[in-house]
């Protein structure tokens, strides 16, 4: 059974290049040599052989390309299932081929997942299918293989979309692979204005401020939980509105427009609340004052999965579905709704460029999927939150 241990770095690189022994591994040792980060993953097999180039993958998208801890966690759990299942059927990982891979997609078909036992949703099929042609492609063009099936395998069958051309240097995208199953696409269904109201009523501190900023600024979580208590109390006292600066997915650059109200709640929570539960915990010994802009009741930086918890029971509470994402959705939404608006007024703007621009999209395509949530939902969309980026009224 593969076994997945996450170290600090990983073992001395001369036994490293030993246990591998390959002219692959010769080739890749300058990189292995680079530390790791504390908790990086490492996945070994049953024998406790380290799985070299699964490890360097996930080296190169996480330290060198920048991705998140996240995106880490994400890519090491499809690495550990995928090669898991060659290793049950005693398949070596570079001589898998297309019939691996559909007998590995067929096989989350037809059976429930070992974790939840639940059945498979179509789209984990496919983000798990997705990512092993990823690492494929990843490892032939890094030259740890010469060639796989799995990498480069032609697309778009003529039955079920008609092809588009393409210039002859564009990679090979696996979102249209063969081996994807196809799946409807779900659009955003952003909260109408009762519902957000409700929810940010009923949150309690400091998770109905982290639903506001999320609102009125459509930062996603980990973006929200960066937030620093300097990042927030520089501003003008005659200012409608500040630019924040953040920190975005793949550790890009990046900002926000955070209006002049929330700011001030902000102001109001970082002297009373936070600044009694600080307080609280050191008089109880428990920790230093943290650079974090939100903390919880205990004094510690406010974790990820606590205020996603938060927010799914609260919305339960108040009868309706939220989470973390519909409040970002929700804010594009009613943002691209205001600016279309707008802009069929004859404003000189371009609406989806401005929402790409705030939510941190890296392709415009993502952006677009809000606005055609807009032309299928619009009745819940009659209505924008009163504090909404008001300056832009």
């Amino acid at each position: 059974m593969v076994q997945i241990v996450r170290k600090a770095s990983l073992p001395d690189p001369s036994e490293v290049i030993e246990r591998m022994g390959s002219a692959a591994a010769q080739a890749h040792a300058i990189t292995l040599r680079e530390p790791r980060p504390a908790g990086f993953p490492l996945l070994f097999t049953a024998q406790w052989q380290l799985i070299e180039p699964a490890v360097a993958f996930l080296h190169e998208h996480f330290v060198q390309r920048a991705h998140t801890a996240d995106t880490l966690r994400t890519y090491a759990e499809v690495l550990y299932d995928w090669f898991e299942t060659l290793e049950q059927n005693a398949i070596r990982w570079n001589d898998a081929d297309a019939v691996d891979l559909v007998a590995y997609r067929n096989r989350m078909l037809t059976q429930p997942s070992a974790h939840t036992g639940r059945p498979y949703r179509i789209s984990t099929i496919n983000h798990r299918v997705r990512g092993v042609l990823r690492f494929y492609e990843w490892a032939v063009r890094t030259h740890w293989l010469q060639a796989s099936t799995l990498a480069g395998t032609p697309r778009n069958f003529a039955v079920t979309r008609q092809p588009r051309p393409i210039r002859a240097d564009a990679a090979r995208s696996t979102e249209q692979s063969l081996f994807v199953l196809r799946q409807f696409e779900s659009l955003p269904r952003p909260l109408i204005s009762e519902q957000a109201c409700e929810l940010l009523a009923t949150l309690p501190p400091p998770y109905d401020l982290m639903a506001r900023w999320q609102l009125y600024t459509g930062l996603r979580v980990s973006e929200l939980l960066r937030l620093r208590v300097q990042d927030v109390t520089k501003r003008s006292s005659a200012a409608s509105h500040r630019t924040i600066e953040v920190t975005r997915k793949g550790r890009k650059l990046g900002y926000v427009i955070a209006p002049a109200s929330l700011l001030d709640e902000t102001a109001a929570y970082l002297s009373g609340h936070r600044r009694a539960w600080l307080l609280r915990a050191r008089r109880r010994g428990r920790s230093a004052e943290p650079a974090a802009l939100f903390v919880n009741a205990r004094g510690s930086p406010v974790g990820k999965n606590a205020y996603q918890r938060v927010i799914s029971r609260t919305g339960q509470a108040c009868g309706f579905k939220a989470t973390t994402h519909l409040l970002r959705a929700t804010f594009a939404c009613m943002l691209l709704a205001r600016l279309e608006r707008l802009a069929s007024e004859g404003a000189a703007i371009n609406p989806l460029m401005v929402v790409k621009v705030l939510m941190g999209h890296e392709r415009i395509e993502t952006t677009d999927r809000y606005l055609r949530a807009i032309a299928v939902d619009a009745g819940t969309l009659k209505e924008v939150l009163d504090t909404l980026l008001s300056a832009a009224q």
